[in-house]
């Protein structure tokens, strides 16, 4: 088998894992607050990634760790798995996850807004109309199949699934330079991130670390592992074999679209029509942001 077939079948593994997750998350919100979801999730990921590690035997790279390193981790730590998972979680379970995770797919276009002034990047006409068609896609999925479905859209819910996604481009640019093996970098990222989370379960009001063992319990193992953890391990494996990333990425825009047919059949969500056109006119603006027009030289 060729590496590219290899690194089609590695992304289409991963695009799988990625589709079902929008539904593990509400099945586990329906017993589990959004932090005790968050913390079991964290801490299922990261005895997933010390077992890669040990498997792999690289454990001594967890003890050769520097002071910048772990400074880092740390901050990485806090938007990943800490404040991202934290506001996603919160915004399904004020929405139905077909709103919730076509308006988390924004981040690319998020991501190429905040790169203009942190990494001197420029915006160019492109990612204007990438930002205008996300817009329109928001607009449709926010209807929820009617004009009349505005004002069945929660609006905090749907402001912090935006917000994520504003969270999750900061921890890619805090995280672009990363030259740390990558197992080792989400290691260290957890252990700060379940640190963080500790702090907050015990300082927020209301909040329990109390989670009766059941269904939901495990459902939340789940999201740690094909969520959080293997699925990004996954993925990069894809991206190892992969002869051209930018074909092997583009794989993973299958990904909310196969998880409308999940969230239909495992939630029993009807799926609306203006959710389908939203979410196609945000890939549609990711692709035109990202499109780069190449003149071919003859020799």
């Amino acid at each position: 088998m060729k590496n590219q077939q290899k690194a089609i079948l590695w992304a289409l593994l991963a695009v799988i894992f990625w589709s079902t997750v929008a539904s593990a998350f509400k099945i586990a919100l329906q017993v589990l607050s959004p932090f005790q979801l968050v913390f079991v999730a964290s801490i299922a990921s990261f005895v997933a990634f010390f077992i890669l590690i040990l498997v792999q035997g690289e454990l001594k790279l967890l003890l050769t760790i520097n002071r910048r390193a772990l400074l880092l981790s740390a901050g990485q730590g806090l938007f990943n798995p800490f404040l991202y998972y934290l506001v996603l979680f919160k915004a399904y379970d004020l929405n139905p996850a077909q709103v919730t995770q076509s308006l988390n797919m924004v981040w690319p276009i998020v991501l190429a807004v905040l790169s203009a002034p942190i990494l001197g990047h420029k915006l160019g006409l492109r990612n204007l109309w990438g930002i205008l068609l996300s817009f329109v896609g928001v607009v449709f999925i926010a209807s929820q199949g009617s004009v009349a479905g505005f004002y069945k859209t929660n609006l905090p819910g749907a402001l912090l699934a935006l917000s994520s996604s504003v969270i999750w481009s900061a921890y890619w640019l805090f995280s672009v330079q990363e030259k740390r093996d990558k197992l080792v970098v989400f290691f260290w990222n957890f252990s700060f991130g379940i640190f963080y989370l500790i702090l907050y379960g015990l300082l927020a009001p209301g909040e329990s670390f109390q989670v009766e063992p059941g269904p939901h319990f495990f459902v939340a193992v789940y999201v740690g592992l094909f969520e959080m953890g293997i699925t990004f391990v996954v993925w990069m494996k894809a991206l190892q074999y992969s002869e051209n990333n930018a074909v092997t990425g583009n794989f993973i825009f299958l990904s909310p679209f196969l998880s409308l047919i999940f969230i239909h059949f495992i939630l029993h969500e009807t799926i609306h029509l203006t959710t389908f056109f939203g979410l196609a006119f945000i890939i549609f603006g990711i692709f035109v942001q990202q499109l780069r027009i190449r003149r071919w030289r003859t020799r």
